[in-house]
């Protein structure tokens, strides 16, 4: 009898642990669901600032590339929107002989850092970066426009493009284009880090078409 009562614990205590083991592994998965769940971002439209843009270095190739689409020489002023550490205003004067270069960089850090890059490259009598939001930067003194930001981003620029920038004035974009205003050139630069990066470039035209005028592609 004592044997048998022993065995008859065992049993029980087997299909106690079993159950428990099995209670166990949906309770896992709803926390794995609730885990998922938690890391996807909500399915919502946000409206892209600069703010938005990471700071990712452009590469020196692609940076002579964009001022030569640009066609930057002497008596030209360059507004670079998104200026991160200065590279391409401070190239613009000092290998392209731009009259005046301005970078408009909302990142503090970047600011300063870009200024002393300038003060480095002995341009900073040429070259001013400015810590502002660009859609809130005057930019009718500006010829030549460079700009790297995000496809949300430009298109949100664009109306303000068309309606501050003189006739004539050139634009030129790193990575992404402008929706439906075609650029008229499209190149590809391959740098010395083996990848390959696109480059758009417009002219701002006499007429604006109305539909360019919206953000909208």
């Amino acid at each position: 009898m004592h044997i048998r009562h022993i065995k008859r614990l065992v049993f029980v205590s087997a299909g106690i642990l079993a159950l428990s083991v099995a209670g166990c592994k949906p309770n896992a998965q709803a926390q794995n669901q609730n885990t998922e769940q938690a890391s996807s971002p909500p399915a919502v439209e946000v409206k892209k600032t600069q703010a938005d843009v990471p700071f990712v270095p452009t590469p020196n190739e692609v940076v002579e590339q964009m001022l030569k689409m640009a066609n930057v020489s002497n008596g030209d002023v360059v507004f670079d929107l998104g200026s991160g550490d200065g590279r391409i205003p401070i190239t613009a004067v000092q290998k392209y002989a731009a009259k005046r270069a301005i970078g408009i960089e909302i990142n503090p850090d970047l600011v300063k850092q870009s200024r002393e890059n300038a003060k480095k490259a002995g341009v900073s009598d040429r070259v001013e970066f400015l810590q502002q939001d660009l859609f809130k930067t005057d930019l009718r003194d500006a010829n030549v426009v460079t700009l790297y930001l995000l496809p949300d981003v430009n298109l949100k620029l664009r109306p303000k493009l068309f309606e501050e920038l003189k006739p004539g004035t050139r634009v030129v974009s790193h990575a992404f284009n402008m929706g439906d205003w075609k650029p008229e050139r499209e190149e590809q630069v391959k740098a010395n880090n083996g990848r390959t990066y696109t480059l758009y470039q417009w002219t701002i035209p006499e007429n604006v078409p109305n539909n360019l005028r919206s953000s909208q592609k």
